[in-house]
Parts: C-alpha cells; structure tokens; sequence
C-alpha cells in the first residue's frame, strides 16, 4: 500500500525536488506551502505521515504541531519537523510538543526518505500472538500500538510508544541511552541533543502519577534509564 505524505513548506524549490524524489521513491505525495492549505488538506484527507517546516508564512511550525496532537484523529500521526534553525532547544522544544523527529536543514534527500521509513515502519501492525505488557495499572498493547493507564489511553506519539516498548520489554535492566538507539532501528537519534531525555520527560507526564517522582521509568543518573519492574500495588 502506498504511504501517504503531506509536505508542509513554503520553500517552492524544495518542496518541488522533495516531491519528485518522493514520489520516485514510491510515496504519493502532496504538497502545502502554508498552514492555511495544510488544513484545507486534512479537512479532507488524513496522510500516513506530516513533514512540517517550522518557519511557515502563516505561522509557526510549533504552534500548528501542538494542534495536531491536540486532535484524537491527528494525535498519534507521525510528525517529522524540518528547520532551518538547528539548535538544540529548536529540537528539543519540537520533540516537546509532540514531533517524532526533527531534521535540521540543510539536508541530503536521502536521510529525509530513510527517516520517514523508519517512522512508517512503527505504524505497522504487530505480529498476531504478541502480547500486552502489564505492570500493575498500566498496559503496553503491542498489537494496538497503545499504552493505558487504568484502562485508558495514554496519549504518545507514534516515537515515544516505542521508546516506552524498548524499556517494558527490559524490565528490571538499566539501558544506556546508545543501547535505547539500537534498539529503535533505523530511527537516528543524537545522544548529545537530549532527544531521548525529551521523549522519556513526555512519556513520563503520560503514565506517572508525579511525573517529578517517576516509579515506572526511572533514572539511573550517569548511566541512562531502567523501566522498574514492580509498580503499583506490586510493590
């Protein structure tokens, strides 16, 4: 089945090359110039994944992400972010607010395709026999791709549900932030951004009574993160 993109940037040359090496590469996709289009696109259309610009003529890249993730149809939409501005809290911010990757420009075409792969490659459905995790109140559904807390669901982007995967199915074992890298194949991520340290804060307000005091996915300072093995009425 052909993954859908939609192409948030006003760049017209870019967004020309990038839907010509996209569209060669198998994707169907379309193209928005402003957030006003974009919109008028989902209005009518839900794609597989967004590509959004953080600099938009209408307004800001940030704003428009916290809207999708503010909507239960677009919230677990993988949302990979581009940006002329690369600094660190540039990222770190985006990743905040619900993006599931974040791409400084300039960029070859090539790790943007091999990015939406990977984020794609989440969305599939899990093997029939895979299990739901359960540690006291909280439930990891492999199949649904959803965590629930007391039953309900936890709101996690498509990134941070696997994250959270790579530690409940580790329970017990601290994982170095490189061992959390390997585990998310094909999903590059720099160490030294803080990416993973974002993710793990946002995972953390979802499933946590006091995101301050964790008991679920805990810090094991110098070394990386443990998810614990016995929560809740468990002890």
């Amino acid at each position: 089945m052909t993954a859908r993109l939609l192409l948030i940037d006003d760049d017209a040359r870019l967004t020309a090359m990038l839907n010509d090496y996209l569209s060669a590469a198998g994707f169907e996709v379309q193209v928005a110039g402003s957030l006003a289009a974009a919109r008028a696109v989902l209005a009518g259309d839900v794609p597989d994944l967004i590509v959004l610009d953080l600099m938009l003529p209408d307004g800001d890249g940030l704003d428009f992400c916290r809207e999708l993730r503010s909507d239960a149809q677009m919230r677990r939409m993988p949302v990979l972010m581009l940006s002329a501005r690369g600094e660190p809290m540039d990222r770190i911010l985006g990743l905040e607010l619900g993006a599931d990757d974040y791409l400084p420009k300039p960029f070859e075409p090539r790790e943007l395709q091999a990015r939406i792969k990977a984020l794609l490659r989440r969305l599939e459905p899990q093997a029939a026999g895979d299990d739901v995790l359960r540690f006291g109140r909280l439930e990891i559904d492999l199949a649904a791709r959803m965590a629930r807390l007391d039953g309900k669901a936890c709101d996690l982007t498509s990134h941070q549900f696997d994250l959270l995967v790579v530690l409940a199915q580790s329970p017990g074992r601290v994982l170095s932030r490189d061992q959390i890298m390997d585990a998310l194949k094909g999903h590059p991520l720099d160490a030294f951004d803080r990416s993973i340290d974002v993710h793990i804060s946002r995972i953390r307000s979802v499933i946590e009574e006091d995101p301050k005091t964790p008991r679920r996915v805990l810090t094991v300072r110098g070394v990386g993160y443990v998810f614990a093995k016995k929560q809740d009425a468990e002890g």
